[in-house]
């Protein structure tokens, strides 16, 4: 076991995001030493936050019924505030509202797998709260 599996063994990651494809390439990125959760819309990731309390959300904005900003302020206002979220999206252009909205990194799609995990460690080693 890597140095980095060991220390996030026991984290749980919850990926939000409707494209399948992309749902790997985020587990793939990520690498081993993880708990995955899936949700391909807002409503089935706000129902597995409840269930399983992940450690870590890594969210689209463009998602089928409800937009990832509903999801995030839902989440904020809710059991997982305090959860760290990474929100991902082909807008680039959108990192600013999504800071304002909650999320405590921004990665523009297409991302770079080393940009996310090191987001991702980042976000579990100090427990995801603002330097």
């Amino acid at each position: 076991m890597t140095a980095q599996a060991e220390t996030t063994a026991a984290k749980t990651v919850l990926i939000c995001e409707d494209d399948s494809n992309l749902r790997t390439l985020v587990r793939l990125a990520l690498g081993e030493g993880y708990r995955f959760f899936e949700a391909p819309d807002g409503a089935s990731a706000l129902e597995l936050t409840r269930k399983i309390r992940p450690d870590l959300i890594v969210l689209d904005l463009m998602l089928p019924g409800r937009s990832g900003f509903e999801i995030l302020s839902d989440l904020r206002d809710g059991d997982n505030a305090e959860t760290p979220v990474i929100v991902i999206s082909a807008w680039s252009h959108s990192d600013e509202a999504a800071y304002e909205a909650g999320a405590n990194r921004f990665v523009a799609k297409p991302f770079d797998p080393d940009e996310l995990r090191d987001a991702a460690v980042e976000l579990l080693e100090d427990d995801g709260r603002p330097n």
